[in-house]
């Protein structure tokens, strides 16, 4: 008996207009997703300023990993504290939480999801994008109702930290953005 993987189709994908969506004052282009990955992973090109992080948070299903195309991060995975810049990735294991701050005026990178999914949350939390740069005027995540927002994360296998937890599993981490 053979157990046969589903044929996936090759495809060839840039950022354009077709893939890119406005999410919390950023910019995503879904490059590659789970349904054209066989659920194996899915990609990301996130733009973002300071502000438009998302809160600590930690997932059950994925691990990710972050590649620093343009700009600075630090990075808060557990106990740990990274900086990263242009030309430098880390990876954030599933089920440690993990959060970072934008220390550049822009930031650009990719970002791996494994296994693909996650990204589907952020497709249904988006807004087309009418062009493919940062959103003129946009919601964030310290402008929404993170309840709401908390309830659809959950649905794809992440949570929100808790202020407290924020403090005990992430020190280190300036002014928690939830409660």
């Amino acid at each position: 008996m053979h157990n046969y993987l589903p044929l996936l189709t090759p495809f060839k994908r840039g950022r354009s207009l077709d893939h890119a969506t406005w999410y919390m004052g950023s910019l995503m282009t879904l490059l590659a997703e789970k349904a054209q990955t066989n659920g194996a992973f899915g990609f990301l090109e996130y733009l973002g300023k300071p502000g438009n992080e998302p809160p600590p948070h930690v997932h059950e299903r994925e691990d990710e990993l972050f590649y620093i195309l343009e700009g600075e991060i630090d990075s808060f995975v557990g106990q740990q504290q990274f900086n990263l810049r242009a030309g430098e990735c880390i990876f954030l294991p599933r089920l440690v939480p993990h959060g970072f701050r934008i220390r550049s005026a822009r930031l650009r990178m990719f970002i791996l999801l494994s296994p693909g999914g996650m990204e589907g949350y952020f497709r249904e939390m988006s807004s087309p994008a009418q062009k493919l740069d940062l959103p003129p005027e946009a919601l964030t995540y310290a402008s929404i109702d993170l309840e709401q927002a908390a309830t659809k994360c959950a649905q794809y296998g992440a949570r929100f930290l808790s202020t407290q937890e924020i403090v005990e599993q992430l020190p280190g981490f300036p002014s928690p953005l939830c409660g």
